[in-house]
């Protein structure tokens, strides 16, 4: 298996793969859930003979639905929601709120390729959109081609070099092609803006388990998790931080409060398997 690593968002470790599998298949057909398409379509025909006639007049297309409408779909699985931001991209291309919510839902979806096409059409009109540029990054970073992330982040990153965001994801993206003296002053820096933000120190602690360093990305993981807003993400790092160093015990109750009965147990079983293999290092487990 090729070696990659990922952003705190998204696991770096099969580990992840397991509780994520069961939200949709990749590429998956979807009933579109608002009507006929084809009523939105030109309804102008030809006159059929007679002076005077008017022509027929044409539909509008839909409105695009209302900042309440949109607020709510934040609490939808991410198939769903690609299918109402697909609508909203439908009826206005340039629609910066839709086009992102679109490519952040198929890179939830796994649909990275699709996510990136997503930005790339949308950035015909704006090219320098701080949002798209980012998430544009985050789409090459979670299918494993930081190289690719790098431009469109460093252009993010000059456009607004405030964004603790930007500086996030460039140093998971230097880290991913092995600039890592790059990857530690970007996130560095992002902790100056955001101070203890969890989801830099949770990059920070992952980079440290794949050079070996598990005791110290378990310390820096436990400051993450104590701050407020951490995420599922980062204790499932720290589950895994701790699994691979033999702490099963502390992993499996992290686990089994977090996940589901049947994901945790994959997961421990995963942890496990690597455990008896003599697994110790994250190196290790990506090249498995």
């Amino acid at each position: 298996m090729a070696r990659r690593r990922l952003n705190s968002r998204a696991l770096i470790t099969p580990l992840v793969l397991a509780c994520i599998a069961g939200v949709s298949a990749a590429g998956e057909a979807t009933a579109w859930p608002f009507g006929n398409r084809d009523a939105n379509r030109t309804a102008a025909q030809a006159a059929a003979g007679g002076a005077g006639q008017a022509p027929a007049q044409t539909q509008a297309l839909p409105a695009a639905s209302s900042a309440a409408e949109r607020a709510t779909w934040a609490r939808l699985e991410p198939l769903t929601r690609s299918v109402m931001w697909r609508r909203e991209v439908e009826i206005n291309p340039r629609d910066a709120e839709a086009v992102l919510g679109l490519a952040s839902s198929l890179r939830q979806l796994g649909q990275h390729d699709a996510g990136v096409e997503t930005i790339e059409a949308f950035r015909v009109y704006e090219p320098d959109h701080g949002g798209a540029l980012m998430e544009l990054g985050r789409l090459h970073i979670a299918r494993g081609q930081g190289f690719y992330a790098i431009a469109p982040l460093e252009r993010a990153r000059d456009l607004d070099p405030r964004d603790w965001r930007v500086w996030s994801y460039l140093g998971v993206a230097y880290d991913q092609v092995r600039r890592n003296d790059d990857a530690r002053a970007a996130w560095t820096q992002a902790l100056v803006l955001s101070p203890d933000n969890p989801a830099v120190l949770s990059n920070v602690a992952m980079a440290m388990a794949a050079q070996g360093q598990a005791t110290e990305a378990e310390t820096i993981l436990r400051r993450a998790v104590a701050q407020p807003g951490h995420t599922l993400q980062v204790r499932l790092n720290l589950a895994l931080v701790l699994g691979l160093q033999g702490k099963i015990g502390e992993a499996e109750a992290l686990l089994r409060r977090d996940l589901p009965p049947e994901q945790a147990e994959q997961n421990l079983q995963w942890i496990r398997a690597r455990m008896n293999a003599g697994v110790r290092t994250w190196e290790s487990v990506a090249g498995s």
